[in-house]
């Protein structure tokens, strides 16, 4: 493929003619409708071809070109993107003998509620319509859902640097752009740097100067420094080509066996977290048999000495897991799908792996003498962007280990927003008999646990006015209970309905 273009004047004319065209997510939202455009991200093609425009508009040939893989007329390109600097820039393709140009890279809006941007990557494979080469071991792979959730899981407090490793195409540098002085983004992938470069300057035209991009595996090219924030979608697919340390794309697979990958990760990334420092990775963790999945991460994350979040979100069992990484690379439905099917089965059944599962884990330099460590599963709806609540988990459970007793009874918690008490019942001989009473969260993590009369009491009389000591001793009373004995065995109760999120601090 020719070099990406990299001439600044061409990226400007290519980003005013994008914006001309309207070809942002808003842009072609309204050209395509909400079905084609949803179908489009589980990247299916057939709604959005029918829903196009049929005529040579700037929008309609831009979708036709880089989303839909088609090819279109050079006379309808050339009104919707510099041509001259499109063909050269080793964007589009010419056909002589019929007259039409085809997308050698997709060129994808995306963005924020109040910005456009565009991810420039390889084409998508197995798209229904047009044209779709074959991946190739050093392909680019544009958003999918793993960098959304990054995105959405990010904290997004204001940092002085930032580290996006294995940036890919580019997604979450530019997302670290909103809120990082510096971003370093690296990627062991060469090609993959020339999509993200292209990406950031595309996207942020002189602010993409913030972004430094190195090459090198894992912390290689950033030897000796520190950052307030490490973000990172690494390679985590276990697959038996990884096991054999020749994984088949170098974006998804680590050449590491199992999940090697996150292990190794999280003992090189304390080094290089500055104080109270981020580290925000998704991962994959081998489920095998006859051991607790908590049990073998958890040893990874509490050799960091970092507070640790690690929340599995999903468990697929072998054939799902080699199902959906076999339609990721477009081997559904080809010849080599069965036996490439078959391998995923053969090593799962001779690991002893019965399951894989896919999370994210969240540190905190905390310098903390015994961090919080949690390892815990959240498989239910969860509110995103999650970031915003990342950091109050994390004082969450620094109040709980830095408040004594004393200090604990001397504060006012309060129940936090949107809790509601659910009630179940059913007839009985004398009227409705209650079967459980739980305590859920409408918002955030959108936890529930059971409650109890007393726990129903407490929390109600918890008016952030009173402390804690005297509402206990209040409820204690109301119950016929003795009041050093609420004390006593509320104070837990009451530090694990913190640490839930249940009650906020006060």
């Amino acid at each position: 493929m020719t070099e990406l273009m990299t001439d600044r004047s061409a990226i400007a004319r290519l980003r005013e003619a994008l914006l001309k065209a309207q070809y942002t997510v808003d842009g072609c939202l309204e050209a395509l409708g909400p079905t084609a455009y949803s179908a489009l991200s589980r990247n299916e093609s057939v709604a959005a071809s029918r829903a196009v425009r049929p005529d040579d508009s700037a929008i309609a040939s831009l979708i036709k070109l880089f989303v839909l893989q088609e090819s279109v007329d050079r006379a309808a390109a050339a009104r919707a993107i510099p041509l001259d600097d499109a063909l050269a820039g080793g964007l589009l393709a010419e056909d002589r003998a019929d007259g039409t140009v085809r997308a050698l890279v997709d060129i994808r809006p995306y963005g924020e509620s109040d910005v456009d941007w565009w991810l420039v990557s390889d084409l998508g494979a197995g798209l229904v319509t047009g044209h779709s080469a074959p991946m190739r071991p050093d392909y680019v792979l544009g958003v999918g859902g793993a960098s959304t959730t990054l995105a959405q899981l990010t904290v997004r407090e204001p940092v002085s640097r930032a580290l996006d490793l294995g940036t890919g195409c580019g997604v979450q540098a530019l997302h670290l752009s909103r809120h990082a002085g510096q971003i370093i983004a690296t990627d062991v992938n060469h090609r993959a740097l020339d999509f993200a470069r292209l990406t950031c300057a595309l996207s942020l035209d002189e602010d993409a100067s913030r972004i430094e991009l190195r090459a090198g595996s894992l912390f290689e090219p950033v030897a000796d420094e520190q950052f307030d924030l490490v973000v990172s979608n690494p390679p985590f697919v276990i697959s038996p080509e990884s096991a054999r340390g020749a994984g088949r794309f170098v974006y998804r697979d680590a050449s590491l066996p199992g999940d090697e990958l996150c292990r190794l990760f999280l003992e090189e990334v304390p080094g290089y977290l500055a104080e109270d420092g981020w580290c925000q990775i998704l991962a994959n963790w081998l489920h095998v048999e006859g051991v607790d999945w908590r049990d073998r991460v958890a040893p990874w994350v509490r050799s960091t000495g970092c507070d640790a979040w690690v929340v599995q979100r999903e468990v697929q069992d072998p054939a799902e897991y080699a199902e959906l990484w076999l339609r990721d690379s477009g081997d559904h439905g080809k010849p080599q799908y069965i036996e490439r099917y078959q391998a995923y089965l053969d090593y799962f059944a001779a690991q002893r792996i019965e399951a894989v599962g896919f999370g994210w884990i969240t540190l905190r330099a905390s310098g903390a003498d015994v961090p919080s460590v949690r390892l815990e599963e959240l498989t239910g709806p969860i509110d995103q962007p999650l970031g915003a609540l990342v950091p109050d988990w994390f004082d969450r459970q620094a109040f709980v280990r830095e408040t004594d007793d004393a200090d604990l009874l001397a504060s006012s918690p309060v129940p936090a927003q949107g809790l509601v008490l659910e009630q179940v019942a059913r007839p009985g001989e004398d009227g409705w008999e209650s079967v459980s009473t739980k305590l859920r969260q409408t918002t955030g993590l959108h936890r529930s646990g059971d409650i109890d009369p007393v726990g129903i009491a407490l929390l109600g009389a918890l008016d952030g006015q009173r402390t804690l000591g005297d509402v206990l001793d209040r409820v204690a009373t109301d119950y016929g209970l003795s009041s050093e004995a609420l004390r006593s065995g509320g104070l837990d109760a009451v530090r694990s309905l913190i640490e839930e999120g249940f009650l906020t601090a006060g």
